[in-house]
């Protein structure tokens, strides 16, 4: 399934949003056996789990909803995204 996604260390306390086109728990999977290379920001831990995803209907709108939440740089913004329905609906329907 298209869409962008949140994943979330508590290792690190940190999220990383990313988009996919393939089922999101296989993604997830890939995260945490380092399938991207060992250089990468989410190889520095295996605890990733989902956060949010954003189910899309084509890869174009989950690119410009990643770089919408890229682009707020907040940690606070993306667990508002999820605390507070309308937030996540107004970026889905803008981007």
């Amino acid at each position: 399934m298209t869409g962008c996604y949140i994943i979330y260390s508590p290792k690190l306390d940190k999220f990383y949003v990313g988009v996919t086109q393939e089922n999101v728990q296989i993604r997830l999977m890939k995260h945490n056996s380092h399938f991207y290379g060992k250089n990468k920001f989410t190889a520095t831990t295996s605890d990733w789990d989902i956060f949010l995803f954003i189910p899309t209907n084509d890869f174009a709108h989950a690119t410009r909803i990643e770089k919408k939440i890229k682009s707020m740089k907040s940690a606070k913004y993306i667990r508002n995204l999820k605390k507070f329905p309308e937030l996540l609906d107004r970026v889905v329907r803008c981007t």
